[in-house]
């Protein structure tokens, strides 16, 4: 189904607050915003779908013996590679225990030990035993269960399952409302006094990566088309241990397994990382990534051997022994064969303190939102605690200030002036893929992955125009994908520096002039400046 534009959508929904994404980050916002009229859209079927309810590592906070928020920011700051704002890491690592409680009084479900005390893991980078889990390693699934469980039980909490947010509708600079599309080609016009992106990451225009197929980029694209001012675009995180299995995506081995005594192998049964880092498989993600990524590069196998775990591995482990024996393989008494994978997207639609963009009724929470928390190198499991800090706050917020009432003939109208043709793509979240989708996944991995130079990202500029030029006319997730690939593809080559997450080849250096944000407005990449407070 085409709608072209001029002609009335099949439905008009009226809300106070739109929140796009069911994550903990949207969850949350929904929950402590629940006296407004709101609705919850899901690309997917609601509070099953997405990257939070695959989370297996935890929530970082600083609860343990000799340990603080201080220290947290510490690590925090260090892995950040000089790119962090300060003032945001103490805010949100402060801010951590109290989201934990609510989390708690909520009756999410949280690991302890015999005594009865919360269970504390530690993983690469991380100075203490800081990690929070839940079952083991399905901590995601756990904080996703308790949270919508209790908005289901809200009566003025409408959900809107498999639909796709296609774009965000514009009045006299403010968003007031969206666009959405059902599989079946049912168009909806979602008028709204607010519109919150908690649409996570990106995953999906990388060939190898341990999202869902659903992180195709389409908050960060359509907050783009709006006007938001985007920033750190070229640093995406990749996974040091996906297991390397032929599986799209690639099922996550969680780091968490490293903290616990797993070791990195070669084929002949040598660690490599020892004289790679003083922390060994301790190491931040991106050292940690890029050394696997050589080792294979020069012939080698890479394995990840968990054997030492032994037995406890079943109990504290049960998500990672599933998906290992789902594939014949037994990390109990073997070691199993992973790679890097595309996992995380520190980069996103920039946002103050409370989470709110530079486009008025805009609004952005957990992957999709620059914050200014994780710099060029997320510490691991700070994702989720920054999901629950911005949801949270975005919510309160929400749930005091006045907000305007939504005018339905206006947001009509806004619509039907904007010169968009929705939906005339295809799907991609069906599972099959699409040809312009694999290229642009193929390309990205090559010139835009762990390893970068000027020539490769100049041929991938060329090859994404020329994808662009392929692709079906219109907006959908397909134009999200290649649009989003594009933005980072041109941050990546305006970066000319290597700092954390994002190494060139061609200047394996970090530059003093570079020790700040790198903002992206209206689809260009902006000279370095001075990073602002944005939390």
């Amino acid at each position: 189904m085409i709608l072209q534009p001029g002609k009335l959508p099949h439905d008009v929904m009226v809300s106070d607050v739109v929140i796009i994404g069911c994550g903990v980050a949207g969850l949350l916002a929904a929950l402590r915003a629940r006296d407004r009229r709101i609705t919850l859209i899901s690309k997917t079927g609601f509070a099953d779908g997405g990257s939070s309810v695959l989370a297996q590592g935890g929530v970082a906070v600083a609860l343990g013996p000799g340990d603080t928020p201080e220290r947290h920011a510490t690590d925090t700051i260090d892995v950040g590679c000089g790119v962090c704002h300060p003032d945001v890491v103490r805010r949100v690592t402060a801010e951590g225990p109290r989201r934990l409680a609510e989390l708690m009084a909520l009756g999410a479900r949280f690991d302890r030990d015999d005594a009865g005390r919360l269970e504390l893991g530690r993983e690469a980078a991380h100075s203490r035993r800081r990690v929070v889990h839940a079952a083991g390693d399905a901590t995601g699934s756990e904080l996703v269960r308790a949270l919508a469980a209790e908005v289901r039980s809200f009566d003025r909490v409408r959900i809107v399952q498999n639909t796709l947010a296609v774009d965000l509708v514009r009045s006299e600079g403010r968003v007031v409302g969206v666009v959405t599309v059902d599989q079946n080609g049912w168009t909806v016009v979602h008028a709204a006094a607010a519109v919150v992106l908690a649409t996570g990451g990106i995953g999906g225009v990388y060939r190898n990566s341990t999202n869902p197929v659903e992180a195709t980029g389409d908050g960060l694209a359509m907050a783009a088309r709006a006007g938001a001012r985007l920033a750190g675009l070229e640093f995406v995180q990749f996974h040091p241990t996906a297991m390397d299995v032929g599986k799209r995506p690639m099922p996550l081995l969680t780091e968490a397994l490293r903290g616990e005594g797993a070791l990195l192998l070669d084929e002949n049964g040598r660690r490599f990382m020892e004289p790679v880092h003083t922390m060994a498989e301790l190491a931040p993600r991106d050292v940690v990534a890029r050394a696997i990524w050589r080792h294979q590069s020069q012939g080698h196998a890479t394995l990840l051997d968990a054997t030492a775990i032994g037995s406890r591995l079943g109990a504290r482990f049960p998500t990672v022994l599933d998906l290992c024996l789902r594939q014949g393989l037994d990390p109990r008494v073997e070691a199993i064969p992973v790679a890097p994978a595309a996992h995380y997207h520190m980069g996103g639609v920039v946002v103050d303190r409370d989470g709110r963009t530079r486009v008025d009724g805009l609004w952005a929470c957990g992957e999709v939102a620059h914050t200014g928390l994780h710099g060029a190198n997320r510490l691991a499991s700070n994702s989720l605690l920054e999901g629950l800090v911005y949801g949270g706050r975005i919510g309160d917020v929400l749930a005091r200030v006045p907000l305007p009432t939504a005018d339905v003939d206006r947001v009509v109208r806004a619509w039907r002036h904007s010169g968009e043709v929705i939906a005339a793509q295809p799907w991609l979240t069906g599972g099959g893929g699409h040809p312009i989708e694999r290229r642009v996944g193929e390309t990205m991995w090559t010139w835009v992955g762990l390893e970068r130079s000027e020539s490769g990202l100049r041929r991938a500029q060329e090859e994404l125009r020329d994808a662009a030029a392929a692709a079906p006319p219109g907006l959908g997730e397909l134009g999200n994908l290649i649009s989003v690939a594009g933005l980072v593809a041109s941050s990546a080559r305006a970066r000319t520096e290597s700092r954390g997450a994002h190494f060139r080849t061609d200047i394996p250096w970090q530059s003093e002039a570079w020790c700040q944000d790198l903002y992206v407005e209206n689809g260009r990449a902006m000279e370095p400046r001075p990073m602002t407070a944005v939390g």
